[in-house]
């Protein structure tokens, strides 16, 4: 009974700390782009974002971490043979890259808290992808184990990464295009005004 114990909340803890991770990055591609903004509102953004990350980051994202990592161990501790399986091992490298990811987030909401940051909007956005990659290769090998067919997943992780990137360059076509007939509509009253005059 424990192992279902142990498993349920493990399951409830992955969703908590990706859920965070995913909505974090995503806060920072706004706090990034709060620098476009004029003054009062760039401040006022910027003060709110940070406000926003270190509570998801404290409640929500750090607890589903330390959540999924001891309901692990509880696995791990109902049946220690597991311990000897490869794609295990594959399994843990992947989530402790997924843990320096969550760290070195951190180190980017304290650079951002300071205006230290230099990244773009769109450099959070590829960064935001990350630990969609980590997370289906997480669940593949929790699934298939030892079994898990190598060919068919490195074609779907190879998509995944093409997919995102051309989505990520194509928002980011999307938006240029926006801000420039936003500008011309901006610039056309001005034009009007002065032909009256």
């Amino acid at each position: 009974m424990a192992y279902y114990w142990f498993k349920a909340f493990h399951l409830i803890g992955i969703v908590v700390w990706f859920a965070g991770l995913f909505y974090l990055v995503r806060l920072f591609v706004y706090h990034a782009e709060a620098e476009q903004e004029p003054e009062p509102a760039r401040s006022i953004l910027k003060k709110q974002y940070g406000i926003m990350e270190q509570r998801l980051y404290s409640i929500i994202t750090t607890p589903g971490m330390i959540l999924t990592v001891a309901m692990a161990i509880g696995l791990i501790s109902t049946e220690p043979e597991i311990l000897k399986s490869t794609w295990l091992h594959i399994k843990l490298a992947f989530v402790i890259l997924l843990i320096g990811y969550h760290h070195y987030c951190k180190r980017i909401m304290n650079k951002l808290a300071l205006g230290e940051c230099q990244w773009t909007g769109q450099q959070f956005r590829a960064l935001n992808e990350a630990p969609t990659i980590l997370l289906v290769l997480i669940v593949l090998l929790a699934v298939f184990k030892n079994s898990l067919p190598l060919d068919a997943t490195t074609w779907l992780v190879a998509a995944l990464v093409i997919t995102m990137v051309a989505s990520i360059q194509l928002y980011a076509k999307k938006r240029r295009k926006d801000k420039e007939k936003q500008a011309k509509v901006e610039q056309k009253p001005e034009f009007a005004s002065s032909v009256g005059e």
